[in-house]
C-alpha cells in the first residue's frame, strides 16, 4: 500500500471548485434564507470544505423586495448607525428598510453571519443580490439551489 495515497489535500483559491447559484429570499423569513447564504458563501456544504479559505459558491439571491419575517419584526426590528459625532445616532426600521431598499436587509443579515476579518469580506464579495427576477449573471449559468429545513 502506497503511504502517500493518504495525503489530505487543503483547498486553496488556486484549486477551489466554486460553483454559482442562485437562491430565491421569498420562500422563507429572513433569518432562515440568509442563515444557508452564509453556509453557501462559507463552502461548509462541501466535503472539501476548508475553514481558512475561500472555497465557498458565488451565490445570486432574487427576489429580495418579496422578503417576509415573522412576528412584529418589520416594525420592531431597528438598523442602528452612528455617525461618531455626539447625538448622530439615527435608526430605521425594518420595513423603512424594505422601502428604501430591500436589499440592504439580506445583505446586512448575511454580512453579521460571516467572519470578521479579511477572509469574511472576500466571502460577501461572492454575494449578488437582486430585487426582483432579473439578474446580469446568466452567463455564468447558475444552478438554483433549494433552501432546506425551512
Amino acid at each position: 500500500m502506497d503511504h502517500l495515497s493518504f495525503k489530505t489535500t487543503h483547498v486553496n483559491k488556486a484549486n477551489a471548485q466554486k460553483n454559482w447559484v442562485i437562491v430565491d429570499a421569498s420562500v422563507a423569513p429572513l433569518g432562515r434564507v440568509c442563515s444557508q447564504i452564509a453556509n453557501l458563501l462559507r463552502g461548509k456544504h462541501k466535503p472539501s470544505f476548508t475553514p481558512n479559505s475561500d472555497c465557498g459558491d458565488n451565490v445570486i439571491v432574487i427576489n429580495a423586495d418579496k422578503l417576509h419575517v415573522t412576528g412584529k419584526k418589520m416594525d420592531e426590528k431597528l438598523y442602528i448607525r452612528h455617525s461618531g459625532y455626539p447625538g448622530g445616532q439615527k435608526q430605521r426600521t425594518l420595513r423603512e428598510q424594505m422601502n428604501r431598499d430591500s436589499r440592504k436587509a439580506i445583505e446586512h443579515a448575511v454580512k453579521g453571519m460571516l467572519q470578521g476579518n479579511r477572509l469574511g469580506a472576500a466571502q460577501y464579495r461572492n454575494m449578488y443580490v437582486y430585487a426582483g427576477t432579473e439578474h446580469p449573471h446568466e452567463a455564468q449559468q447558475p444552478q438554483p439551489y433549494e433552501l432546506k429545513n425551512l
